[in-house]
């Protein structure tokens, strides 16, 4: 985590060249608040906790105008159904049916939902807006709660569908 904030900071520091005029390095607190890596153990998760039930209530002033009412997609894809799907000829890729992790889940609502003002859910909103989607496909219970230590022990239905990157630049590739 530390190396992903000296990249960014240096990267930041490389965009803001005084030749152009334009910008500025990020601050310390920036750098911090943008290192925030979520793992699939669950190595990341901040506190916090949220159940499907206070989840729906964000879901429903957060959520839905982009992806329905239920999930079932709006001006984005879908994000609830698909169950048994993936293995024919027209899969659909949602939350239940493809994502192998459910820390993936919070760790791209953290970053980047609601899509006009990402970041703006606090760590328990996410935790709860995470439940409730896990919920509406069926994986958890309404009111179980997700935290650091509950989120990385849901059972995704395609945890084993995606195999290994064997090439040895990956770092986990075939031994030499």
């Amino acid at each position: 985590m530390k190396y992903l904030a000296l990249v960014l900071l240096v990267a930041a520091a490389w965009g803001q060249s005084p030749k152009y005029g334009v910008g500025r390095a990020p601050t310390a607190e920036e750098v911090k608040a943008w290192a925030i890596t979520v793992f699939p153990d669950g190595r990341g998760l901040p506190e916090g906790s949220g159940t499907a039930a206070e989840g729906k209530d964000v879901y429903e002033r957060r959520c839905q105008r982009c992806h329905g009412s239920e999930g079932k997609g709006g001006d984005e894809p879908p994000i609830v159904g698909g169950k048994g799907t993936i293995a024919t000829p027209k899969p659909l890729k949602t939350v239940g049916s493809y994502w192998p992790y459910a820390t993936t889940l919070f760790d791209y609502i953290r970053r980047a939902m609601p899509f006009k003002d990402p970041g703006m859910l606090t760590a328990n909103q996410t935790y709860a807006v995470s439940a409730y989607i896990l919920q509406q496909n069926g994986l958890i219970g309404a009111n179980e709660a997700m935290n650091a230590k509950t989120l990385p022990q849901v059972k995704m239905p395609n945890k084993d569908g995606f195999i290994a990157d064997p090439r040895p630049d990956t770092g986990k590739g075939a031994k030499k």
